[in-house]
């Protein structure tokens, strides 16, 4: 008997995944819907992988040029768990500005293996000033501005999402 305690025990101390962020909300198991109330852009899944821990996103995705240009200009507000994902194919250099912008934004360049090269933190709104990635990036995503701070995401955190970077 000591020896199937020791055995689960052993078990429950390897874990190949890194907990799910707890202070995340919990999620309903009702099916996500397919499209924001505001925008019609698809919403997907997205995580970030950072410090040990899997913090879960539900982002919208601007694919087409005329998207991008949107990206979140004339939001008021953006929650603790929600983005918007700017995916580029092939890898290119990105620039972005706040111009109509109403929110401070935190915007993740990342590469095409799913790492972050730059981190623009709590971009100022309305600003014409171009926030560019440095390198060439496989998409950015824009969080509420000050989210990658409160989270502890730093530039080596992973970023997926369904059809996004791969290891």
């Amino acid at each position: 008997m000591r020896v199937f305690a020791a055995l689960l025990l052993a078990l429950a101390a390897c874990q190949a995944e890194p907990p799910v962020d707890n202070a995340q909300p919990a999620r309903e198991t009702t099916a996500m819907p397919a499209v924001h109330p505001t925008s019609g852009l698809p919403l997907i899944p997205l995580e970030i992988r950072s410090g040990g821990k899997v913090h879960r996103f539900t982002v919208e995705v601007a694919r087409t040029p005329e998207e991008q240009a949107q990206g979140l200009m004339f939001r008021g507000s953006l929650g603790d768990f929600e983005g918007m994902v700017f995916p580029f194919s092939p890898p290119q250099p990105a620039g972005f500005w706040m111009k109509n912008t109403l929110i401070p934004l935190d915007m993740l360049f990342v590469r095409a293996d799913g790492t972050i090269a730059h981190i623009a933190a709590m971009t100022t709104p309305r600003s014409l000033e171009s926030i560019r990635s440095g390198e060439p990036v496989a998409a950015v995503l824009e969080l509420r501005g000050g989210r990658a701070a409160e989270l502890g995401i730093t530039e080596s955190a992973r970023v997926s999402w369904p059809g996004g970077p791969t290891p």
